[in-house]
């Protein structure tokens, strides 16, 4: 992500019923924004999911969005966090190659990033690492010069900070 202030996050609380998601997605798709990431899962109220948006608000102003998720029916809550006023984290898992003459400082790299070690055979480490996006972003830097197999990244969660 070149520029951290072109990104907000937008936390929607929604009722967790079928077709919820699709119509929110929807939304944005006719409207012609951008989601840079999302995600979706239940809250701790079991008729409730929290949607997660990091929205490109050069695509859209943020206040317009706010607006059309409002018009939505399913939508219980919308809250902006800005990025001083919240906790953000994604993760990523990774599988990276890891050969003998390689594993040393694939291994110290690990340890120096605090990452997890989520399996390996003699050929390839799985990676387990959650940090703030840009952290990632130099993480996923770092581990590109061993060969990245595969790998998956979730998208950004947020929370406000506490009060």
């Amino acid at each position: 992500m070149s520029n951290p202030d072109r990104f907000h996050t937008i936390v929607t609380i929604v009722e967790n019923k079928p077709g919820v998601l699709a119509r929110v997605a929807g939304l944005f798709a006719r409207r012609g924004y951008n989601i840079e990431s999302l995600a979706v899962a239940p809250t701790n109220e079991e008729r409730f999911s929290r949607i997660t948006f990091t929205v490109d608000v050069e695509s859209a102003p943020l206040e317009q969005v706010v607006k059309q998720l409002n018009k939505l029916i399913n939508v219980v809550e919308i809250r902006e966090l800005p990025p001083s006023e919240c906790v953000s984290r994604e993760l990523m898992l990774v599988t990276v190659k890891a050969d003998s003459r390689d594993r040393r400082e694939l291994m110290e790299l690990i340890d120096d990033w605090r990452a997890y070690v989520l399996a390996e055979n003699t050929k390839k480490i799985m990676l387990s690492f959650s940090a703030r996006t840009a952290r990632l972003d130099e993480f996923e830097e770092c581990l590109k010069p061993f060969g990245i197999v595969e790998m998956q990244r979730t998208g950004r969660v947020a929370l406000p900070l506490l009060s």
